[in-house]
């Protein structure tokens, strides 16, 4: 439940004078440092499987801890804001989050690591949601795009930048200094927000809804498990995963019956009356789907099949980013004079011809072509994200905010979780399916194979030729199942257009007139 907007809250966003722009830069180090930290130490891993004497299977909860203690401490942030203030809350957010940063590098152990990771993961849970509801607040309906579109670029592009800047920081100190390098940005963000932000009213009366909280933890806490640690587990043979699978539904499906029955749940259900915002969490669950899907499949698929180095790889996936940056930048001032769910059907179209495109890509795919390609798919991307913070929360009460962008973020996630997953599994398995199909032609009557170059080079009476063939078999697999997990993409890409449909154009006559600004001295 939501505190009541501030009576200076309905101050005009043009009162927040020149230090907004210090607030707006404060913001953006908090998104972008938790965005970074979610990616950032993935480079590190095998360094640190050494410092800390950790098999394979035990360094993967550095990465786990994190991910799932952010992803239940995402859904009380706008109880928490409420209840302490948002300008309390979002700066102890960043000293934990920065105290926790410093503990990591510090670490000794893997024990000493987990713990610390999950004290960096909920008190990072915060930072974006606020960030978010600060901008929203600080700047007026007609700049808002523009607004979400800087806020925005911290979120999309920190994953990308986060194995980048981690390997660098390794490669030239140690894994120690992926943590370390939190320190300066987290003091300069806490400074700037003690000194710049005015707070906004608390609501002391409020008590916390420990069982709407307890049971939607255990259905995210076991579904992030399931999700992560599916394919190591061979998936639904594992007991643990079925077990997590298990908690997961029963979780989600006890918080549901809690949200609308209890009297005073965290959530309020209200939030969901409103079509714009409900509407924008189905797009922005699909959207986190492809966002780290996309990028997690053309990496190695740029590197086990195209033969690129590592370096080279990463060089041709940096286009995309590139793409989703100027969208955003183009697509948040667009959204002021153009109708938003115009540019995000745009953008849908374009990430749904990129993906088209892939799907008949084969390894020897021009490197002119792959960049086409993937800047259009940041193009696709970057139209849709901006213009649906715009849209979601035009017509959401102020006093709603801070709850719906946390609500956001963990769409987000949850969405970026099942997207990898799937993709994964489905690649998998659909390599060994094709594998099967193709080996059935592999027979000595198979009569291309007993003549010319065929027979000289896969000649399956020998162990030579059968394990020759065998490589050729596999690398087809692959390219299918490649293939496949575009094509499903773009499945899970082009329903989206019709919840454009539910979507109702931003008012520009309510939105000059709507509370909930924050003041700022």
């Amino acid at each position: 439940m939501s505190a009541t907007a501030s009576p200076t809250s309905a101050a005009p966003a043009e009162d927040a004078g020149r230090h907004r722009g210090i607030v707006t830069l404060c913001a953006m180090i908090a998104t972008l440092m938790q965005a970074l930290d979610a990616t950032i130490a993935n480079v590190a891993l095998p360094y640190m499987q050494g410092s800390l004497s950790a098999t394979s299977d035990q360094i993967t909860w550095v990465l786990t801890s994190y991910i799932v203690a952010a992803a239940i401490m995402t859904s009380p942030v706008g109880w928490l804001a409420s209840r302490f203030g948002r300008k309390r809350f979002f700066i102890v957010c960043l000293v934990g989050f920065t105290g926790a940063s410093m503990l990591c590098g510090l670490a000794d152990s893997l024990s000493q690591m987990v713990v610390f990771r999950l004290l960096q993961g909920v008190f990072g849970a915060a930072l974006v949601p606020l960030s978010q509801a600060t901008m929203l607040d600080i700047y007026s309906a007609e700049q808002r795009g523009s607004a979400m579109a800087i806020w925005g670029m911290g979120v999309m592009v920190g994953p990308i930048l986060g194995p980048t800047l981690g390997g660098y920081l390794t490669d030239a100190y140690n894994w120690r200094w992926v943590f370390y390098v939190n320190l300066p940005f987290g003091i300069a963000a806490v400074a700037g927000l003690a000194l710049f932000l005015k707070d906004t009213e608390r609501n002391a009366s409020l008590r916390f809804d420990w069982l709407g909280f307890a049971v939607l933890s255990l259905g995210i806490g076991a579904l992030q498990l399931m999700l992560d640690r599916g394919e190591q587990k061979d998936w639904f043979s594992s007991t643990e995963i079925v077990v997590e699978t298990v908690l997961a539904g029963l979780g989600i499906y006890l918080f549901i019956v809690h949200l609308f029955t209890a009297k005073k749940p965290f959530i309020p259900p209200r939030i969901f009356n409103d079509r714009n915002f409900l509407s924008g969490l189905m797009l922005m669950f699909a959207i986190g789907m492809i966002l780290l899907a996309s990028s997690a499949l053309l990496a190695p698929y740029l590197q086990t099949l195209g033969g690129y180095p590592v370096a080279t790889a990463g060089l041709l996936m940096a286009p995309r980013g590139v793409g989703t940056m100027i969208a955003m930048m183009v697509a948040g001032r667009l959204s002021s004079r153009v109708d938003p769910r115009l540019i995000m059907l745009t953008g849908i179209l374009m990430l749904a011809y990129s993906l088209w495109d892939m799907s008949y890509w084969t390894p020897d795919v021009s490197a002119t072509t792959l960049t086409v390609t993937t800047v259009l798919q940041g193009f696709g991307l970057g139209f849709v994200f901006i213009p649906l913070q715009v849209v979601a929360f035009a017509t959401l009460a102020p006093d709603l905010r801070t709850d719906a962008t946390a609500l956001f973020s963990l769409v987000r996630n949850i969405g970026s979780a099942i997207g990898i997953s799937v993709m994964a599994f489905m690649l998998a398995q659909n390599t060994q399916t094709v594998h099967a199909t193709l080996a059935e032609h592999i027979t000595p009557f198979n009569r291309l194979l007993q003549t010319g170059a065929a027979r000289e080079y896969w000649n399956i009476g020998t162990t030579q030729g059968l394990s020759l063939i065998d490589q050729v078999v596999n690398r087809q697999a692959a390219i299918v199942a490649y293939a496949d997990d575009f094509k499903l993409m773009l499945l899970i890409t082009l329903p989206t257009v019709l919840l454009l449909l539910m979507m109702r154009r931003p008012g520009a006559t309510a939105a000059k007139g709507e509370p909930g600004h924050a003041v700022m001295d």
